[in-house]
């Protein structure tokens, strides 16, 4: 059907619009990443998409035509790209249902509500303009781990997929409407709550602000009207001018709370009335208590080994089970499945509460704290104050390789000198990112300048590795 993939292309050229472009190092452990169009183009696109197709008929069978759920985010280029992949999808003989625009939260809801088994989100998620992405999962569910994307990185490189007749395409457009309903299919909040909802003009602005003022809850909109020049910051509520643009309209308005959503809806971190920003751990802990007191805890808390150690510890006072996962949704969901818990999290604020959807969902996490604060009729701050966070440092270096530096033997060692100077006073985590180009260093500890000390130091070593 395709010309096997290029590795590289010259733009502006002939052999660009006609050859698939398909850098491999896009493929990662349980998703798909590219700069578009420098390491992936429209017709390696539709590669992807016709080697994900073959993917469906080897994981589901071949006795029954694969079905898909397509939607895609509010990037410039995000429909073509969904675009492209469904030609590739019907080329390989995919039904695709294709729901629009979308959050990521939206298109698992959809796997569920129009009862299809396989989904495939485009979406460039937190990440600056020109990268894209897709998120694929065929079991709901989960997405695609290892070995899925293992075997689509091989189809789609090695070009050994088959095209198929019966392919077809339509649309699903109430979808996000659906969406909307199940999440407002539940009573106003009896207490009056004023919340600043920024958005950073992503997708998830023709959303959450919907659903929260249908609950009743008094919205004051920062960034939520789409712009996907994103004229005023990224939709990542990691970035600092969010936060603090965030943090300044709480201050400024005498809000109770604010939300920061990232772009594609499945991650939230807050700030309270006092400007303070709470994480992933805090909301946790959060949600954690109002549970308690409902009766509604289901067993433990997944975290990951990012989550910090006062989380744990607030958990054990609390009587809490608290199980650490490694870092990703897709672990923290294995292990609530594999012990039947609902409640899981990490501090970058993936929220996961199974009795309530089927996946991470920042809007229902954030109607999680809502709900908390009306049933103890406290504060957000009053509520976090059980947590006590130790100090912890985390600093991202940007490398070509981070997976093999966190594995080179320099490394290994600088860090295991640092692990055993800190002793039982802390802990040390050096990993690759799973999103982006950067390897992250966690330092864990009593002391915070010395925790920062070993960090910096770690970011130093990893950066003379990398131009060695």
């Amino acid at each position: 059907m395709f010309n096997k993939p290029e590795a590289s292309l010259a733009a502006n050229s002939a052999a660009f619009e006609n050859t698939a472009l398909v850098k491999p190092t896009g493929f990662r452990e349980y998703d798909a990443r590219w700069l578009f169009p420098d390491e992936i183009n429209l017709t390696g696109i539709q590669a992807l998409g016709f080697g994900l197709g073959n993917v469906l008929f080897e994981l589901l069978g071949d006795d029954k035509q694969p079905e898909i759920i397509v939607g895609h985010d509010f990037r410039s280029y995000s429909q073509s790209i969904k675009l492209a992949l469904s030609n590739g999808l019907m080329s390989a003989g995919v039904a695709v249902h294709d729901i629009g625009l979308a959050l990521s939260p939206t298109a698992y809801f959809a796997q569920f509500d129009a009862d299809i088994a396989a989904v495939a989100m485009v979406t460039a998620s937190h990440n600056e303009n020109g990268w894209t992405g897709v998120k694929m999962g065929a079991a709901r569910p989960l997405t695609f781990g290892p070995d899925e994307m293992d075997k689509l990185r091989r189809c789609v490189l090695d070009n050994t997929g088959i095209a198929r007749k019966g392919g077809s395409y339509q649309r699903i457009d109430d979808m996000a409407q659906r969406y909307k309903d199940d999440l407002t299919n539940r009573p106003a909040f009896s207490r009056t709550l004023k919340a600043v909802v920024a958005c950073g003009n992503g997708t998830v602005g023709a959303f959450a602000p919907d659903v929260l003022e249908a609950l009743g809850v008094e919205v004051v909109a920062l960034n939520c009207d789409l712009d996907h020049s994103f004229p005023n910051h990224n939709p990542n509520p990691e970035d600092m001018k969010m936060l603090h643009a965030l943090r300044d309209k709480v201050l400024e308005t005498g809000a109770d709370i604010g939300f920061a959503f990232d772009g594609d809806g499945d991650r939230l971190v807050m700030v309270n009335a006092s400007g303070e920003l709470l994480d992933g751990d805090h909301l946790l802990y959060v949600i954690t208590q109002n549970r308690l007191a409902r009766e509604a805890m289901h067993g433990g808390v997944v975290g990951t080994v990012m989550s910090n150690l006062g989380l744990e510890q607030a958990l054990k006072e609390l009587a809490v089970p608290f199980l650490r996962a490694q870092v990703g949704d897709r672990h923290i969901m294995e292990a609530l499945h594999q012990r039947q818990w609902v409640l899981g999290g990490e501090p970058s604020g993936h929220i996961l509460t199974l009795d309530l959807c089927s996946t991470g969902d920042a809007i229902v996490a954030g109607l999680q704290v809502l709900l908390a604060m009306q049933d103890a009729d406290v504060s957000l701050q009053d509520l976090a104050s059980g947590l006590t966070k130790a100090p912890q440092v985390l600093v991202n270096v940007v490398v070509n390789s981070p997976a093999e530096i966190s594995r080179h033997p320099d490394m290994l060692e600088a860090t295991a000198s640092y692990e055993h100077e800190l002793a039982d006073r802390g802990r040390i985590l050096v990993r690759p990112s799973g999103t982006e180009p950067l390897l992250r260093i966690m330092v864990e500890g009593e002391d915070e300048s010395e925790v920062t000390r070993i960090a910096n130091d770690l970011a130093e070593h990893a950066k003379s590795i990398e131009a060695a």
